[in-house]
């Protein structure tokens, strides 16, 4: 029973890559494509991981190494074996349950959302393919598979975002995408051989030991996660990658709810939250400064965005700065807590939009929308108890993990000082920035009177299929899934299980950063709690008051209001001018080389090339004179000489003996006479 238990994880991993097998080889011949099968299969694994969280989250720590490839005996390492397997704690544990759960949800609202598409069997094996990916990505105890898997989610976002390929802009997208988060994984890769070069081993429980033991330490260390955290940068899009996410909007809404919104952008967060142990303060400034960096900039864009999912895009952005911010200060816990809250509350948001998509006839800008309430109550009422959640009103999910980090960016500031004030200024007015938004778009959308008439009047709402996931989204972003007390998740079932890790590096001091025992930062964290709280309902009201004043009672003109600030405003939709940025500067170098290369190689490289064939040609050609003329001149004009000689000698070759007997009697008397004379 012990063994069975210990490979149930295996069993979970493979169940997705069994779903996509099957699909993508025998899905044409299965009814409906086999969507009833690939969903049935997650929502399976799903109850497995509510298993494996129950029966490994609270005995504590398991895990399992299997040798994996051997380099043999050099003399840099000696003898070098890897190994890999899987490990469970609370990190994968719940992990597990977040991804097969949204992956569920997703399945089950994508059989009437993608009916009739004619790539039908294809999407539902491309969801097994990352759900598989994702959950190896979280299973695994080696960072070199991890980025293994890490690479495979990536193709998967590819393929996904991508999936309508016969159009442009999901071409565009997805390139745009894949691209921008290589550059990323630059980084990741370049800081795992860091570790390896190092420490000898990319086993997660071998690197920290090492880390520990001092093998890595000081500017080094700093550099190496550093690096690592570039794979999150890219993966979970932070500035300065961020550009990536909000495009890859073109491809189908329920991916957008899977990959772009719960778990594959976490996908960073978790990962920066699995070496938090070992990041020294000088990292852990950078990512806490990056975080809130993200946090500001993807909310001020998101005010002003009139497609739905672009709204939820720069939203998600904001939030992944939100955790990662959290991890840098110090709150593993509240930053990892978030990113569970968020999953649930954003899959919502997006597939609800997904519905509002699929009622209105694939109408994404809410400027046609309006008057949804009415037609569409189910997605109404699942949007609204998500947009609470996000924007942190109390009773909700968002309320607890949001409160829990603006309490310890205070913290951190009361601890470091100094510019590190920005910090929990920033944080407090993202909220205050997301409450607005969420509400603006809650009342554009579903609120006042309809735009567009005639979509509205063949509005309806979306078949069970698409409302149940709602629904049952909507109730985890309920407080109670979490915690027993509205105002504190301390004692519920999550923090109780997540706690906050004591550093390996405590004590130590960066340019900007103090990393603080454990227990002393969560003094700081307790004495900063109330006023966060206050703070943070106080600034999320003026949010949502201020969206009410402009879009439901309408007391300012919002067209007036982007008049009068038009350069504001135009740097808001149209993104801080980042994509232009880019294109002008590391676009116009990267094309600026490849034309530069491509010169190179067709003057200069195919020069050479055509030169010494011309060169040679001109060899041959003179060569072949000198063959012809001089070297079979002589040739022939020896094959000439004999041949004359021969028609001269063939005379007095007559065959007649008398012949020749007259010709010896001559030839002795010539001898005779030469021989007189000389």
């Amino acid at each position: 029973m012990e063994f069975a238990l210990q490979k149930l994880p295996l069993v979970v991993l493979l169940i997705p890559m069994f779903s996509f097998l099957v699909l993508a080889f025998f899905g044409n011949k299965l009814p409906r494509g086999g969507d009833w099968l690939a969903t049935t299969l997650l929502f399976l694994n799903l109850a497995l991981s509510g298993f494996i969280l129950f029966v490994f989250g609270m005995t504590g720590r398991y895990e399992l190494n299997l040798e994996w490839f051997n380099l043999g005996n050099n003399s840099f390492f000696g003898m070098q074996k890897f190994f890999a397997g899987f490990q469970i704690d609370a990190l994968t544990a719940v992990m597990l349950v977040v991804v097969n759960a949204i992956s569920s949800f997703v399945h089950l609202f994508s059989v009437k959302y993608m009916e009739g598409d004619a790539k039908y069997k294809k999407y539902f094996s491309y969801l097994g393919l990352f759900t598989f990916s994702m959950l190896g990505l979280v299973l695994t105890n080696n960072i070199l598979l991890m980025y293994v898997f890490w690479e495979l989610v990536g193709l998967c976002s590819y393929l996904l975002i991508g999936f309508w390929y016969e159009n442009k802009a999901p071409q565009e997208a997805a390139k745009k995408a894949f691209i921008v988060n290589r550059v990323g994984d630059v980084g990741f890769f370049l800081g795992i051989s860091v570790l390896f070069l190092t420490i000898g081993s990319l086993t997660f429980s071998d690197i920290f030991a090492g880390v520990e033991a001092g093998k890595l330490a000081g500017g080094t260390l700093t550099a190496a996660g550093i690096l690592l955290f570039c794979g999150a940068v890219g993966k979970s899009a932070q500035f300065p990658l961020h550009v990536w996410l909000p495009d890859a909007m073109e491809g189908p809404t329920p991916v957008s709810a899977l990959i772009h919104a719960a778990t594959m952008v976490a996908a960073g967060v978790y990962l920066v939250a699995r070496i938090f142990v070992i990041l020294s303060a000088d990292a852990l400034t950078v990512i806490t400064f990056i975080g809130v960096i993200t946090a500001f900039i993807s909310a001020t864009i998101a005010l002003t965005q009139n497609d739905i999912k672009k709204v939820l895009a720069y939203s998600t952005i904001s939030q992944l700065g939100y955790m990662i911010m959290a991890i840098g200060v110090g709150a593993y816990s509240f930053g990892f807590f978030h990113l569970v809250t968020h999953a649930f509350f954003k899959a919502c948001l997006f597939l609800t939009a997904g519905s509002v998509i699929y009622g209105m006839h694939h109408v994404q800008d809410i400027r046609e929308m309006g008057g949804l309430r009415k037609k569409m109550p189910i997605t109404f009422y699942t949007f609204l108890m998500a947009t609470l959640a996000i924007s942190g009103v109390p009773l909700t999910s968002g309320f607890l993990s949001k409160d829990a980090i603006l309490a310890s960016t205070l913290a951190f500031a009361d601890i470091n000082g100094g510019i590190t004030i920005l910090v929990p200024i920033l944080a407090f007015g993202v909220a205050g920035l997301t409450a607005f938004y969420m509400f603006r778009l809650l009342i554009i959308t579903f609120l006042g009177e309809p735009k567009n008439k005639e979509k509205y009047e063949h509005c309806h709402e979306s078949p069970v299929q698409m409302t149940l996931p709602l629904i049952l989204l909507a109730v985890l972003s309920f407080f109670g899934f979490f915690s027993l007390n509205p105002l504190s998740a301390d004692h519920g079932w999550f923090l109780t299980m997540v706690k906050m890790p004591e550093s390996l590096l405590a004590g130590t001091q960066g340019a900007m950063y103090h990393i603080l025992p454990l227990e002393e930062f969560e003094e700081h964290l307790h004495h900063a709690h109330g006023t966060a709280m206050i703070l943070s309902l106080v600034i999320s009201g003026l949010g949502i008051l201020t969206a009410y004043l402009f879009y439901y009672w309408e007391k300012i003109n919002a067209d007036k209001l982007a008049e009068a600030i038009k350069p504001l405003y135009n740097f808001s939709l149209n993104k801080w001018y980042f994509d232009e940025l880019y294109d002008k500067t590391a676009v116009a170098f990267t094309m600026g080389i490849s034309k530069l290369s491509g010169w190179i190689d067709a003057k200069i490289v195919d020069g050479i090339v055509n030169g010494s064939a011309t060169f040679t040609r001109g060899i041959s050609k003179y060569s072949g004179l000198f063959d012809n003329i001089f070297v079979d001149g002589i040739v022939n004009l020896t094959g000439g000489l004999v041949g004359a000689f021969g028609l001269i000698f063939r005379k007095f070759q007559t065959g007649k003996i008398q012949t020749y007997i007259a010709f010896l009697v001559f030839g002795i008397i010539v001898l005779y006479f030469v021989f007189r004379v000389f």
